[in-house]
């Protein structure tokens, strides 16, 4: 016996792929809808490579009474306005958008991380799937804090266009072939030419200097990992369609190798390590892309502090960071709390 389950954003690309992993992973589901603001509403819309086609439904319109989960991935707007009132209706709301994730009563959930928290959905019956940058961070971060306990996070990202949406994607592909043959560039979906070209800014900026990207970060690694970890970030766009990279410099409490992180990391859940030290013999976003792990290279000792370590990791920001940790959630919520049969 499966669950009713809604895509919500169905055919944005998160939603998209909030569809093709439920369709990869076989998740038992007795019946799914598409669901998607008016624009979309009778489209159809393929069900991962099932051959099975779903008219995309009104989002203004939909009753969520009698689905049992819903994967929000339409952005902090809808997810305010209807997020809430699936909830109310007993349907179980996984929502990819910031909104719920600071709320002390919304669990914020990495499967391999804190399965544990997801306990505390009844609160307002909605889970929060955390940013992008902070799901793979975190999942290569657990392994290594449980062995010697992690003091201190300076990270920087390397994030990919599909962060910011099709327009993003759109935006990419656009100037890149601008270039190519002469046309004028434009920027409209960054604040600076993207194609050939690095941005230090995502998401709006704080008083204190830092972004909202940067910001989210800290918070969100200190809510799902430990409170006492201090975490400095800077994150950057990267001419990448899609996969987020990380330099990670780590400070721990207790003595660590290399060596030892690497064994810890070899075995360590939704990791994969690959870090050879010879050319080729580490990822980069292209190798992730379609792909489920939270790859890790490049593990090596820092001498400039004590007990310090700095490591290379990389994901595909559509899966892991976003739609496979959302499907994740649910089938742990499935295990967990929604039982049946």
């Amino acid at each position: 016996m499966g669950y009713r389950v809604v895509v919500v954003g169905a055919t944005g690309n998160v939603g998209r792929e909030m569809l093709n992993v439920l369709a990869e992973r076989e998740f038992p589901c007795d019946e799914i809808a598409a669901v998607a603001s008016p624009r979309s509403t009778g489209d159809e819309i393929e069900f991962g490579e099932t051959g099975k086609m779903l008219k995309v439904k009104n989002i203004e319109h939909f009753d969520f009474t009698g689905w049992d989960i819903a994967l929000f991935a339409a952005g902090s707007g809808p997810a305010k306005d209807y997020a809430p009132k699936a909830a109310a209706a007993g349907c179980v709301v996984i929502d990819n958008s910031s909104l719920y994730r600071m709320d002390p009563d919304v669990p914020l959930i990495v499967p391999e991380v804190n399965p544990d928290a997801i306990d505390g959905y009844k609160a307002k019956n909605i889970i929060a799937n955390p940013n992008c940058s902070t799901a793979q961070m975190v999942v290569a971060l657990k392994p290594l804090h449980d062995a010697a306990k992690i003091k201190r996070v300076v990270v920087s990202t390397y994030q990919s266009v599909s962060g910011a949406g099709k327009q993003g994607m759109d935006e990419l592909f656009e100037q890149s072939r601008a270039i190519f043959v002469g046309d004028p560039i434009e920027p409209r979906k960054f604040t600076r030419q993207i194609a050939f070209n690095v941005i230090p800014h995502i998401d709006s900026f704080l008083d204190d200097g830092s972004t909202k990207e940067e910001w989210k970060m800290v918070v969100e690694t200190k809510k799902i990992l430990d409170p006492k970890i201090r975490v400095n970030a800077t994150c950057v766009r990267v001419p990448v369609f899609v996969g987020h990279s990380e330099s990670i410099n780590l400070e721990f409490e207790e003595e660590i190798s290399a060596e030892q992180a690497q064994d810890i990391l070899r075995e360590a859940p939704g990791v994969m390590l690959i870090d050879k030290r010879e050319d080729g013999g580490y990822i980069t976003p292209i190798e992730a892309v379609g792909d489920g792990a939270t790859f890790v290279s490049r593990v090596r000792e820092d001498p400039t502090v004590d007990n310090g370590l700095s490591l290379w990791c990389v994901s595909d920001n559509l899966r892991k960071g976003a739609a496979l940790n959302a499907v994740q959630i649910a089938e742990l919520l499935g295990r967990r709390c929604l039982k049946k049969g």
